[in-house]
C-alpha cells in the first residue's frame, strides 16, 4: 500500500518532489532563470486555501487578495528581485458571490499598486473550495541574486523588523477576549501585520547601497536569506541546511512588537519563531555590512545571531540563566 502524504509529512514531500527539477533551479524561495547577460527571470507560485490560509473569520476579501499578493512579492525580495507582474489561477465554488470576487482583485492590485506591479493573466475555474494561486514573476542582475544556500561562519544574521505582530493579530481575531489587554490601536496595529503584511521589497535598494559601500562590487554580491513567512526559526534553520552551517541566535535580541510587552514572554517569543507570515528578510552577510544595514533600516531592524561551523541551531541566552534551546523545523506550522 502506498504510504499517505500525511504521514510522510510536508518537508519530506517536497524533497521528494524536487527530484522531478534541476538541482540548481529548486531550494529558494524561487526559481531563478537566466534569460540575458546581466539579467536573470525569477518566478515564484503560492497558493492560498480558504479554511487553510484565510477564512471569512478572519479575512475579508480584500485582506485575502493582499495577503496572497504580498506572499508572492515577499518570495521575490527574498531572492533580491523586482516584481515584474503576476498571473492569478482562481478556483471557486459556483454559488461564490460576485463582489467577493471583485473585493479579492480589489485588495490584489491594492497590494501590487503599492510596487508599480499589475495582473498579467491568469485562468478561473470551478473547485469546491475558493483557491488562490499566484505565480508572480521578477528580475534580478545576476550579482545581486540572494541564495539560501552561501550563508558563511562568522556571518551576522539580520532580520529587517519585527517578528510575532502577524500571529498575535491572527489570536486577537480568533480570540477578542485578548484585546481587553490592548488599547484599540494596539489591536488595530497586529491585527493589519495579520491582514495586510508588507513584503520588504524597500529593503533591497538599502541593501545593496550598504554593499557597494563596505565591499568591492566588481566580484559577485554574497547575502544568504529568504524570508520568515513560515516563521523565523523557519528561516533561519532553511538557510543553514542549505549552507551547510549551524547558528547562535540569542533571544533577547530578537524584535518583538512593543504591543507584546505586556504579554508572556515566552509566548511572544515562539510567536516570533514560529508564528510565521510576518514577511520580513532573514539576512546573513558579513558583520560590518549587517550593522549598517541595521543602523539605515531602524524600525526594529536587528542582528539576532551569528552563523557558526556547529550544525545545530541554537537559541541562546547571553546570561545564562535559560538553558540553550536547539531550534527545530517541526515545532513550526507543515500543512501534513
Amino acid at each position: 500500500m502506498s504510504q499517505l502524504v500525511k504521514e510522510l509529512g510536508e518537508k519530506a514531500l517536497l524533497e521528494r518532489l524536487q527530484q522531478f527539477c534541476p538541482p540548481d533551479v529548486v531550494g529558494d524561495d524561487a526559481a531563478v532563470i537566466a534569460t540575458q547577460p546581466g539579467k536573470s527571470l525569477v518566478v515564484t507560485t503560492d497558493m492560498l486555501v480558504d479554511g487553510v490560509h484565510f477564512s471569512d473569520r478572519t479575512t475579508s476579501p480584500e485582506d485575502a487578495g493582499w495577503r496572497a499578493a504580498a506572499a508572492n512579492l515577499s518570495d521575490l525580495a527574498a531572492m533580491g528581485a523586482y516584481p515584474l507582474g503576476i498571473t492569478i489561477a482562481l478556483g471557486i465554488p459556483g454559488d461564490t458571490s460576485i463582489t467577493w470576487i471583485e473585493q479579492l482583485y480589489q485588495g490584489i492590485t491594492q497590494c501590487l499598486q503599492k510596487f508599480a506591479t499589475t495582473v498579467i493573466g491568469g485562468d478561473v475555474c470551478r473547485s469546491p473550495v475558493k483557491t488562490i494561486a499566484i505565480t508572480a514573476f521578477g528580475e534580478v542582475d545576476p550579482k545581486y541574486t540572494i541564495r539560501r544556500s552561501t550563508a558563511q561562519v562568522g556571518d551576522a544574521i539580520v532580520v529587517t523588523g519585527v517578528h510575532g505582530a502577524s500571529r498575535a493579530g491572527l489570536e486577537l481575531l480568533l480570540q477578542p477576549e485578548l484585546r481587553q489587554t490592548l488599547s484599540n490601536s494596539a489591536q488595530q496595529r497586529l491585527i493589519q501585520a495579520h491582514q495586510r503584511p508588507q513584503p520588504r521589497l524597500d529593503v533591497l535598494p538599502v541593501l545593496w547601497e550598504v554593499i557597494c559601500q563596505t565591499k568591492n562590487t566588481s566580484d559577485r554580491i554574497r547575502v544568504a536569506g529568504m524570508d520568515s513567512s513560515d516563521g523565523l526559526a523557519d528561516a533561519v534553520l532553511q538557510i543553514c541546511q542549505m549552507s551547510q552551517v549551524g547558528a547562535r541566535v540569542e533571544r533577547s535580541l530578537i524584535p518583538l512588537p512593543d504591543e507584546l510587552k505586556n504579554w508572556s514572554s515566552q509566548q511572544a517569543l515562539d510567536w516570533a519563531l514560529y508564528g510565521g507570515e510576518d514577511f520580513e528578510l532573514v539576512l546573513c552577510l558579513p558583520r560590518d555590512s549587517a550593522q549598517a544595514l541595521v543602523q539605515h533600516l531602524g524600525n526594529g531592524a536587528a542582528i539576532v545571531g551569528e552563523i557558526t561551523n556547529d550544525p545545530a541551531v541554537y537559541l541562546i541566552d547571553q546570561t545564562r540563566k535559560i538553558p540553550d534551546e536547539v531550534l527545530s523545523l517541526k515545532r513550526g506550522f507543515q500543512h501534513f
